[in-house]
């Protein structure tokens, strides 16, 4: 249903925006940071999830009426930015409370899981940055004389999808390595903890202060 070609266009097309880090990669460094490997990859997988989410949301008609109006896409914004730096304060507030023997939580620790992964989606849907490429660029792939179009956007949506699954997961992994050799130490796990969440909360006000003026 997908031309071979629209599908190449589309990857390279992708694979431009999302090797330039946004919102989801510097959540995903930060959450490696403050919390670690296993928190880093299950943030990964909700991010990807909410991204789909607004793949989902594209194909069927309501993503474009969110990139068309001011205030809803402000309002969705300006939620997401929120989220961040309220993730960034808490990150902040307990840094002193790591240890390098949390680094990978045990296996009964599932909710942390499921709480990590509900984070990433919130991020994801959130996103500025993901709105306005699905909203603004995936429709330019489809071919409407096949017909099926909202099933074609699903398709396409697979493809930036994938590719942000890997590139977030190689961040995700060099940032929690890195907070290994931190982890050392208490003082410096705390140290980049704390790095961590204000990164976070930065990232929270950088989304709230730039994009669409209009």
């Amino acid at each position: 249903m997908v031309s071979t070609e629209s599908v190449l266009t589309f990857a390279a097309m992708s694979l431009l925006v999302i090797v330039i880090p946004g919102p989801s990669v510097l959540f995903v460094v930060g959450r490696a940071l403050a919390h670690g490997r296993r928190t880093a990859l299950a943030t990964v997988l909700g991010n990807v999830i909410g991204c789909y989410a607004l793949v989902i949301a594209v194909a069927w008609g309501l993503g474009a009426l969110v990139e068309s109006s001011v205030a809803l896409f402000m309002g969705v914004k300006l939620a997401g930015a929120a989220y961040l730096v309220y993730l960034g304060v808490q990150a902040f507030r307990h840094r002193r409370e790591m240890r390098a023997a949390n680094m990978d939580a045990p296996a009964h620790e599932r909710r942390g899981d499921l709480r990590s992964i509900l984070d990433g989606i919130l991020v994801g849907v959130t996103n500025p940055k993901g709105i306005v490429f699905f909203a603004a660029v995936l429709p330019q792939f489809v071919d409407h004389s096949v017909g099926h179009v909202p099933v074609q956007m699903m398709v396409l949506g697979l493809v930036p999808i994938t590719i942000g699954l890997v590139t977030d997961t190689l961040w995700g992994l060099g940032a929690s390595a890195a907070r290994s050799w931190f982890a050392r130490s208490d003082r410096r796990l705390s140290m980049i903890g704390g790095a961590g969440g204000l990164a976070m909360i930065g990232l929270g006000l950088t989304v709230a202060a730039t994009g669409r003026a209009d």
